[in-house]
């Protein structure tokens, strides 16, 4: 399998949610998802022999608009030397656009292999089986706990969630002496163990209920959290899912994410762990004096051009584009900044054309900050980070206004 970026795992999220509003006026989009195993020779005849079938369909304009997009997924086809090894998806049809209709073709690469060859047609494309991929998959048991409180928590994908805060039961040490003492203390001790049970108790049930459970992380400030492991007071189903018991000071949320950082060489292949110590590496580097980072996107433009940029780190909420637009009545052309395509492709339904007053408008492409950074950054030799703003380093990258630079040198 071929991991993709996280750039192009962006990229791919924003052009599901353009494709999300694309739809036909009949059952006349063609979705058409190539495993990697899948003869070509064979979908090819399968397309010829839909495209005969077409000639069944009622509706001269379904009909003629199916047969055009079977015309042009046969034309890419033959393009094709070979299936990348996650398969091909291709997704073409005719979209309404005004007077005139305009036939759309997306081909795309999937993050995770195509299991199933599948064709299809609709009003609508396709597209829950790119979005199951995109989902993170799995999730990780934290667990931090002492003598006086524990938080039981889920990591899924990039997210921290709490799930459960148990309050202590357990009485304070007192000063008493001879026999009144030795009671207190086995009073103590009785509740520290039913205090354990029921720590036990509310973990079993959130992690033997969480789906895919990748392996459960245990903290705390103090030798508590070993006395619960090694006293086997975690579910038996559970303990060899236990992946390490992780020193921490706090017993809450912060206690949560401090067992995340501090438990960095277990995560240390999930793209959370690598986002953190990109980002926290980055303010490293903004608190110093001299320091080799930079923010801001002139500033970052500035050091990109200079070739003294080592990483780009770009929140995914911060992207703009410019759009080419284009009247399919008169030829009509302009450009305009955009924020959110899929809202401004639905805005242009209702926009009139400036020169021949048809509602016509379509946008024919775009380029986005990201698009053409990406394309400043591989000139440069440097990288380029998408950073989710799920994480508390994420929302801190949006006070630098979402784009930020760790430099190789400071010209």
């Amino acid at each position: 399998m071929i991991k993709a970026s996280s750039v192009e795992l962006h990229k791919l999220r924003r052009e599901l949610g353009v494709l999300e509003g694309k739809k036909g006026k009949g059952t006349e989009l063609v979705s058409l998802y190539i495993p990697y195993e899948k003869n070509l020779a064979d979908v090819m005849s399968q397309m010829r022999e839909e495209y005969s079938q077409a000639m069944n369909i009622k509706s001269a304009r379904t009909r003629k608009n199916v047969q055009s997009a079977l015309e042009v997924i046969m034309q890419r086809l033959k393009m094709i030397k070979e299936v990348p090894e996650n398969g091909i998806v291709l997704l073409v049809g005719t979209i309404p656009r005004g007077i005139k209709d305009k036939i759309e073709v997306y081909m795309i690469t999937p993050p995770a292999p195509v299991v199933t060859y599948v064709y299809h047609c609709d009003s609508q494309f396709l597209l829950g089986t790119i979005k199951e991929m995109l989902t993170e998959k799995g999730a990780y048991g934290l667990l931090v706990l002492d003598r006086g409180e524990a938080t039981v928590g889920l990591l899924k994908g990039k997210k921290v969630e709490v799930v459960r805060r148990i309050a202590s039961t357990v009485p304070g040490k007192h000063g008493r002496g001879g026999q009144s003492q030795h009671r207190y203390e086995r009073l103590i001790e009785i509740a520290a163990h039913e205090y354990m049970k029921r720590i036990a108790g509310h973990a079993a049930e959130v992690f033997l209920n969480t789906p895919d459970l990748r392996g459960i992380i245990i903290g705390g400030p103090g030798p508590t959290k070993e006395f619960f492991v090694n006293e086997g007071y975690l579910h038996t189903n559970l303990q060899s899912k236990v992946l390490g018991v992780v020193d921490v000071s706090y017993t809450d949320e912060f206690g949560l994410r401090e067992l995340m950082e501090n438990a960095s060489e277990i995560f240390k292949d999930l793209d959370v762990t690598k986002e953190k110590a990109l980002v926290q590496k980055f303010l490293g580097e903004v608190v110093k004096d001299h320091g080799l980072a930079a923010y801001g996107e002139k500033e970052v433009r500035h050091y990109l051009q200079m070739g003294a940029v080592e990483t780009v780190l770009i929140s995914e909420e911060v992207e703009s584009f410019l759009g080419s637009i284009s009247c399919s009545n008169c030829g009509h052309k302009e450009k305009r900044t955009i924020q959110s395509i899929k809202a401004f492709e639905k805005e242009l339904q209702g926009i009139e054309c400036p020169q021949c007053k048809e509602k016509s408008l379509g946008l024919d492409e775009y380029k986005s900050t990201l698009d053409e950074l990406t394309d400043k950054v591989e000139a440069t030799g440097a990288n380029i980070e998408v950073i989710s703003t799920e994480t508390e380093e994420g929302q801190q990258l949006k006070a630098f206004g979402g784009i930020g630079a760790i430099l190789r040198f400071r010209p």
